[in-house]
């Protein structure tokens, strides 16, 4: 455990420096931030399964770690950077919310105030600017693929919720696509009320949970 306690600070170090790096790109940066923290899981998990040799399966888990860590995931590039800031100056006031998740996708989180009315799959026209502006951005970066996730609270059963939430997927990929994003770039799935993000013991907690997630990904090449 001590040669892994050794292995983790010295991938720590790495890290720090990677970030003092000015001279390194953004993606430079990404990829080499990935191969440390896969190094750091590899590392754990080598001395997690080692019969007797931990010091080696550390080494060995840290080394497959990185090459996982620096060849797969997504990147986070220029393109997806200026979609992010057009999507947050696209959806400013509206309650959607814009961010970059710790795997590098741009997600939005878009509640049921704009999206849908309640038991139903018609896309409201507050969200229709919204889609409009997201699919110029994904045309501009046709490398990119999309995730499209409906959820609803918990009333009402599953055979309800399960198929009104990939109802109002569907719906959001059929827009897009209607706006000239190639639909084979895009995947759908309906959670029903298995993810709460709130308490759906209340109102407000129930309206939270009521949502559709885009995910968007640059595959790393």
């Amino acid at each position: 455990m001590n040669k892994a306690i050794v292995l983790l600070s010295a991938i720590a170090v790495g890290l720090s420096g990677l970030s003092g790096c000015a001279n390194m790109t953004e993606t430079q940066k990404t990829t080499g931030t990935g191969a440390a923290i896969g190094a750091a899981a590899g590392a754990i998990i080598g001395v997690a399964t080692a019969g007797g040799n931990k010091g080696k399966s550390a080494a060995t888990g840290a080394a497959i770690g990185a090459a996982v860590g620096a060849g797969g995931g997504y990147l986070w590039s220029k393109h997806m950077e200026e979609q992010k800031v057009a999507m947050e100056q696209a959806t400013q006031g509206t309650g959607v919310s814009v961010s970059q998740t710790a795997d590098n996708q741009l997600k939005l989180d878009i509640p049921s105030d704009v999206s849908f009315d309640t038991n139903r799959y018609e896309i409201k026209s507050n969200l229709r600017p919204i889609l409009d502006r997201f699919a110029t951005t994904l045309n501009q970066n046709p490398v990119t693929t999309v995730s499209i996730i409906g959820h609803t609270d918990s009333t009402g059963t599953d055979a309800i919720n399960n198929p009104l939430s990939v109802n109002r997927a569907a719906s959001t990929r059929d827009y897009l696509v209607a706006r000239g994003v190639a639909a084979s770039r895009i995947a759908i799935d309906g959670r029903g009320s298995r993810e709460p993000i709130a308490d759906n013991n209340s109102a407000e907690g129930r309206a939270k949970n009521r949502r559709v997630e885009i995910f968007v990904a640059e595959p790393a090449r």
